[in-house]
């Protein structure tokens, strides 16, 4: 479950878990609070330190690690810390929500969703779900909420997915993103380059 313009990629020089793209802007439009984001059957909240744990069980699936660019196989120690640390941070890149299902007895935190800013108003939209929680329609509701939301103000924004991945193809397409073209990216935990479908969505 991943995302990206349309562009190939090669192995990049990036952090564990770091899919981030431009810095944030220092005009004062960059990192703020984020807001907390109804979404039916959950919320999508900013991170907090105690997500930590749950996302270092999630990602250490290898499947949910190769349907992403960026969390390895086998997962680092402290890799999970690293990547709630750089989400909390004010000058943060990404903004991501957690998928917190708390409210109805599903656990705190099922998967993430998140935004990266590409220019002021272009934004690139990534997901993953642990793997418990996959054909529940949690990743579409999660999605469509955040594009709903649009907390980034974005007029279009970009997602993809691996083609071996076509469930993450049909939530982009459900939250209304068109098919824009076919491209490949570098997956860390695959370490390899992979063919992906790329997508945008319109806003507004």
């Amino acid at each position: 479950m991943n995302q990206t313009r349309l562009v190939t990629k090669s192995a990049p020089d990036v952090q564990v878990f770091d899919r981030t793209t431009e810095p944030r802007p220092a005009d004062g439009s960059g990192a703020g609070a984020q807001q907390t984001i109804p979404a039916g059957r959950f919320l999508l909240r900013p991170l907090r330190e105690s997500d930590a744990g749950l996302i270092r069980l999630y990602t250490a699936d290898r499947r949910v690690a190769e349907g992403t660019r960026a969390i390895p196989h086998p997962l680092p120690p402290g890799a999970a810390r690293q990547y709630v640390a750089r989400a909390m941070s004010p000058d943060r890149n990404e903004d991501v929500w957690a998928i917190d299902a708390s409210e109805s007895g599903l656990g705190e935190l099922l998967g993430v969703v998140s935004l990266t800013r590409i220019e002021p108003e272009q934004s690139e939209l990534g997901f993953w779900i642990g793997s418990g929680f996959w054909n529940t329609g949690f990743a579409t509701e999660a999605v469509q909420a955040l594009v709903a939301a649009n907390p980034h103000g974005s007029r279009t924004l970009f997602a993809e997915a691996f083609q071996d991945n076509p469930g993450s193809a049909k939530v982009l397409t459900n939250a209304g993103f068109s098919y824009l073209g076919d491209a490949e990216s570098w997956s860390v935990a695959r370490d390899a380059r992979v063919p992906t479908w790329t997508y945008l969505r319109r806003m507004g």
